[in-house]
């Protein structure tokens, strides 16, 4: 398989809300972490969805430190990498807030426009703006314009309403009532910018996530908030089903299953997985560090183990461990053995 067309992965998005499912959004930050949310995905027979943040983007350019840079950099690599994968992936874009739309989201638009005057595919499948920080009638004016931008290149425009609290790459929010979308703001956002007829979105609704690390039980997450957005559009918008929305889980550390799984219930079709994949890559390098010092480091005088300090020996066991928590999401998001044929 390979990288979705933009009519795979539109067809991804129905078969999941059909089927009451959603695909893992693995964020990545390297060809490793890349590599290892494939091989989770191959593993759990599952499609999905890789994605980039702002700063795992500048990351990826070196000491150039360009988003753009990184961005196309990856996505390139993605494009020959997954081509060898059973398992057909998109490539998404996450939070982009208005600082930083000129620096990559707008650009990474038009680099897929140019490829598509070509006659080439999208170079991202989706990109997402994050207008949380900015007052609802400005975060739609400007999600108008940038879903016009999309439509033309034949993406996926994935738009915030509310507000995810916590941090994640320097995007920080308080925890308060913000955390809970209004019905009246999703009838809002279908008056700006309609039910797919002006271009396909995914809406990030808010219902009490958070980002960052937490025990679960400790986010008080209303899943039932995604039902009352659905069932207040519905209402309003006849022929468009009783779940209008494509919705996305942002925030989803510490949810419990049951969480996860009403939510899909009412419409996710995408749910973001950072921290968790995080730790799991991270921990089997610590493991192998703690068990091998004396032959990663040159103790007393000593030369060490070459073969213990070769990043391909801690990198392979870390793939594994990535891999495995992308397995778990799929079967918590009931994507397994979906992927198709």
């Amino acid at each position: 398989m390979a990288i979705a067309t933009p009519e795979v992965y539109r067809e991804m998005l129905d078969r999941a809300k059909a089927g009451r499912f959603a695909y893992p959004a693995i964020n990545v930050t390297s060809s490793q972490t890349l590599n290892a949310a494939l091989r989770g995905f191959a593993e759990a027979e599952s499609d999905g969805i890789l994605q980039i943040s702002t700063g795992g983007a500048e990351y990826l350019s070196g000491s150039v430190k360009d988003m753009v840079v990184g961005s196309v950099a990856l996505a390139e690599y993605a494009h020959v990498v997954a081509a060898h994968y059973d398992v057909t992936v998109a490539l998404h874009t996450d939070h982009c807030p208005k600082d930083k739309l000129d620096g990559f989201m707008r650009p990474l638009i038009e680099v897929s426009t140019e490829r598509v005057k070509a006659g080439q595919q999208p170079l991202f499948q989706s990109h997402m703006w994050d207008g949380s920080a900015v007052p609802l009638e400005e975060n739609l004016q400007i999600a108008q314009e940038l879903l016009a931008k999309c439509a033309a290149a034949n993406i996926v425009m994935e738009l915030e309403i509310g507000v995810v609290g916590g941090e994640e790459d320097g995007v920080a929010n308080e925890i308060n009532d913000k955390l809970y979308t209004t019905p009246e703001d999703a009838l809002k956002t279908v008056d700006a910018i309609g039910l797919g007829e002006k271009g396909a979105y995914l809406l990030a609704a808010t219902f009490g996530n958070v980002h960052g690390v937490y025990k679960p039980g400790n986010v008080k997450l209303r899943p039932a908030i995604l039902k009352d957005l659905q069932d207040a559009v519905a209402a309003k918008h006849a022929g468009h089903g009783d779940k209008p929305f494509e919705l996305v889980f942002h925030g989803g550390s510490g949810s419990t299953l049951e969480e996860i799984r009403e939510a899909l219930d009412y419409g996710v079709v995408k749910m973001n997985i950072d921290t968790d994949t995080q730790y799991a890559f991270t921990r089997p390098v610590v493991d192998h560090m703690f068990k091998n010092y004396d032959g990663v480091l040159k103790v007393d005088g000593e030369v060490g183990n070459k073969k213990t300090y070769d990043p391909r020996t801690y990198g392979k066991a870390a793939e594994a461990g990535m891999a495995a928590r992308v397995v778990e999401a799929c079967t918590d998001l009931r994507s397994v053995g979906t992927k198709l044929k």
